[in-house]
């Protein structure tokens, strides 16, 4: 097959002529090539295989791109890039690998078109297309990378046991594609993955943890989550979330299975609109405390009292032993998971102004995801319940947005400051002024006084005489 129309631009001319000047071949690969055969937007990123001097190339192709680009030299992992129209471009020796059984970083040897296509990961990604003048957009695929596009499989092109034992971290990678590309893993290189999951513990974490990202922030993450845990991989990542399966039954009563809903509220989430990567982990973990809370009372059945507080509080751990950020991301997450069963407790009309106000206050600018969250978590197969939960989420988020126009408490702040308090009663700092600033926090947002200087001043005046204050 020619693809000479993939390789029409300017840069791959100027690759070809650069390539014929210095006497190397040199070959479009990888991911490029596989989504130009997809039809699919192409990435920013290109990939060019020389079988000779990667930093003679690079230099070679520099000299027709005005302005002279930038030259990056990767010696550690033996690439170069450079920049040209906003792309990415790397260019790579073609060589053979071997492996040591305690690592997966490769013992590297300069080899051929072949050698290199039989390092690479999956079939469809050992696909590449021709820069040489003599066959210049040729196909060149030894491993019928190409059949299995359009059957939409993915396969090692070598021993699937080998190429997962010697490089584990292609075990997430097949996952990852099956999930972004939906397509599914031969069934021998499934099984492969189950034969050597074991061997992942070999990966660093922060490498894992970026491929699972990539699951997460997939079209349909639960086919990637469901994978992962039919390999036996979710049990070593994330073995919190696997405990969740099962369903027990005891005197009629049964729970549903809190791991396939979890999986379906994460799919829910992707499709809000969001590509938060922490609202889709506040998702993943929102339900992770049933594990330790479940029980059974006779009369009313199954329970998960406080679920979300103590689900909250694994998080922490979680996120330690992922590598995963600290500060704002981990508070983010803590924060959705404690109060994400608070707004399924305000649907009823009898609630509360004040108990929406304390939500207002207490949620500030994450409280549009919590109610993402909240209508996310809505998986019931009855369509008449699931209408009308949706309806009732719907029906609070309307009072509430009444309500913050009315009374401003979501970006709330106080009205008066400790210095107005000190200044007022002529005061060093000192715990009464906390008590008397609570109080008029309280106080507003129980609607006992609006949310204004003028009438959080006098109550602050009246505060402070009874706590033994005279104003100045």
């Amino acid at each position: 097959m020619n693809l000479s129309s993939a390789v029409h631009r300017k840069i791959f001319y100027i690759i070809s002529i650069s390539s014929e000047k210095i006497k190397q071949n040199s070959y479009v690969i990888g991911g490029y090539v596989r989504d130009i055969l997809m039809g699919r937007m192409k990435s920013n990123d290109l990939d060019i295989l020389t079988i000779g001097e990667v930093t003679k190339l690079a230099k070679e192709v520099s000299k027709y791109i005005i302005p002279y680009p930038k030259i990056r030299i990767f010696k550690r992992f033996g690439t170069v890039m450079l920049e040209y129209e906003n792309q990415k471009i790397e260019f790579v020796g073609s060589r053979k690998e071997s492996y040591h059984y305690s690592s997966r970083n490769p013992i590297i040897e300069l080899g051929s078109l072949q050698e290199d296509q039989n390092r690479r990961d999956f079939t469809i990604n050992a696909l590449a297309i021709s820069l040489n003048l003599d066959n210049y957009g040729e196909l060149i695929d030894p491993f019928r990378g190409l059949s299995d596009l359009k059957k939409k499989i993915l396969r090692t092109p070598l021993d699937a046991n080998l190429t997962y034992s010697d490089d584990p971290l292609r075990m997430m990678r097949a996952i990852r594609f099956a999930t972004q590309l939906q397509f599914d893993i031969e069934q021998s290189s499934f099984q492969s993955i189950q034969k050597n999951k074991n061997r992942i513990n070999i990966v660093s974490i922060e490498r894992i943890v970026d491929e699972f990202n990539k699951i997460l922030l997939s079209e349909k993450p639960s086919i990637g989550l469901l994978l992962l845990y039919k390999s036996g991989l979710l049990s070593i990542i994330l073995p919190e979330l696997v405990l969740l399966k099962g369903i027990e039954e005891k005197n009629g009563y049964k729970h549903k299975d809190n791991f396939y809903h979890t999986l379906q509220v994460v799919d829910n989430i992707s499709q809000e609109k969001t590509n938060s990567l922490w609202l889709r982990w506040v998702a993943l973990l929102h339900d992770i405390g049933k594990t330790y809370t479940k029980k059974f009372f006779p009369k009313i059945g199954w329970a998960f009292h406080a679920h979300e507080l103590v689900g909250s509080k694994m998080v922490s751990n979680i996120f330690q032993r992922l590598k995963l950020p600290k500060g704002s991301s981990i508070k983010y997450v803590k924060k959705l998971i404690k109060h994400s069963y608070r707004p399924i407790t305000l649907i009823e009309k009898k609630t509360s102004d004040s108990a929406i106000r304390r939500l207002l206050f207490d949620m500030g600018k994450d409280l549009e995801d919590l109610m993402k969250l909240c209508i996310a978590d809505i998986t019931t197969n009855n369509i008449d319940k699931k209408n009308q939960y949706k309806k009732n989420i719907y029906l609070l988020i309307e009072r509430i947005k009444k309500l913050e126009e009315r009374d401003r408490i979501q970006n709330w702040k106080s009205p008066i400051s400790g210095n107005d308090i000190m200044e007022a009663f002529h005061i060093d700092p000192c715990k009464k002024i906390g008590i008397i600033k609570n109080f008029v926090k309280d106080s507003i947002l129980e609607g006992k006084i609006s949310n204004n200087f003028h009438s959080a001043y006098f109550l602050m005046l009246k505060k402070g005489e009874e706590l033994g204050l005279k104003k100045k």
